[in-house]
């Protein structure tokens, strides 16, 4: 595993557009979280980007590293993502989130 770029300070939408339109990534992130109650609070997310455009041995080899990936980050929830820039919006991640 290797760290290919770190973001500070970047929208959900703009860091879609940073990712790979054909290759599948992880992505951890600390992600501002404002609860129904008022509360905020900053889980540590990962992201499985996989699109379904990807490279079929490219998907296979990505998923079946994904819970090695998953311990090793220390993360205890993952949000799939498959259908683009489209599927990772704010919105998206605070309804994962806060079902």
């Amino acid at each position: 595993m290797e760290e290919v770029e770190q973001f500070d300070d970047i929208s959900i939408e703009d860091l879609a557009e940073e990712l790979p339109e054909n290759s599948p990534r992880y992505v951890v992130l600390s992600y501002e979280l404002k609860h129904k109650d008022g509360r905020t609070s900053f889980p540590l997310v990962l992201i499985n980007w996989s699109p379904s455009s990807s490279e079929t041995g490219m998907m296979t080899l990505h998923a079946s590293a994904l819970l090695n990936f998953q311990n090793t980050a220390d993360v205890s929830k993952v949000i799939e993502v498959r259908d683009g820039p489209e599927g990772l919006t704010k919105e998206v991640i605070d309804s994962k989130l806060l079902s």
